[in-house]
């Protein structure tokens, strides 16, 4: 129950409920947006025919879309938020693919200007508001640096899932199982350490991006390339039900942060 202390925020509980969901949208995120740029429109046979482009141009018109619902809506709507959510994950793997492999930037200068880009932003956020605590997140401002943030995180997960997996020669799976280890390195930092839990959500957040893209990949590239040839619109027809069942299962609560005008600073 609410307190008169305390203002609900428009982003959801940080439950071991919104990971799994998280995971499940960046999985969704990856082979949603290659089923549209490169099983449809053929950019992976010619990364310079404008499928990726043209993949990026419809997920960003899509993501606008879903954070305008998100940001109009009054209070926490667990349907607008994860529909942002997965909306974002699918411009970063469109917009990742095309800054890698179109302008050829590559996997390891597309990651560092990325991570750059996310570093300004939660700058620019925590300068403007004070603080970068999801949990506060219940103004049109904070709203908007959020997502912005977000955006640069989903892009930025889908770069570093690519150069660890394809990079490194650890593949797909050989990725997802250093991801998985990162996260769980990330959860026992938060459970036995005084480390600000505000820096672990973040890092842990940009984290699951990577460990959905190799998943995704993992399930639907060749045999030849370490994946399973699965199909992508199937897989990601699956992933999606499994996501619209864990929203209607899973407990979906807004987070909550003490009114800063009762002597508590947000942080």
């Amino acid at each position: 129950m609410r307190t008169n202390h305390e203002i609900l925020s428009k982003v959801p509980e940080v439950t071991l409920g919104f990971w799994v969901i998280k995971i499940l949208a960046t999985t969704l995120g990856e082979t949603g947006g290659d089923t549209v740029t490169m099983t449809w429109l053929h950019a992976d046979k010619n990364a310079h025919n404008g499928g990726y482009l043209i993949g990026t141009g419809i997920f960003l018109a899509v993501f606008v879309a879903a954070v305008i619902v998100q940001i109009s809506t009054r209070r926490f709507n667990a349907w607008a938020y994860w529909a942002a959510i997965v909306a974002s994950t699918t411009v970063g793997t469109a917009m990742a693919d095309f800054f890698d492999r179109s302008l050829g930037i590559g996997y390891a200068g597309g990651s560092s200007i990325l991570f750059a880009c996310v570093l300004c932003s939660l700058a620019a956020w925590y300068f403007n508001l004070g603080s970068i605590n999801v949990q506060t997140v219940a103004t049109p401002k904070a709203e908007i640096f959020y997502w912005v943030t977000i955006t640069f995180s989903q892009t930025l997960g889908t770069a570093l899932g690519d150069w660890i997996a394809d990079g490194t020669g650890l593949g797909y799976d050989g990725g997802a199982l250093l991801f998985c280890a990162g996260l769980l390195l990330l959860a026992a930092l938060y459970r036995w350490t005084t480390i600000s839990s505000v820096f672990l959500f973040w890092a842990a957040f940009i984290l699951t991006r990577p460990l959905g893209a190799t998943v995704g990949d993992f399930l639907d590239k060749p045999m030849s390339h370490g994946g399973l040839a699965l199909s992508r619109p199937l897989a990601s027809g699956v992933i999606f039900a499994v996501i619209i069942v864990f929203v209607l299962v899973l407990p979906q609560r807004p987070g909550r942060h003490p009114k800063p005008n009762v002597g508590v600073q947000v942080q």
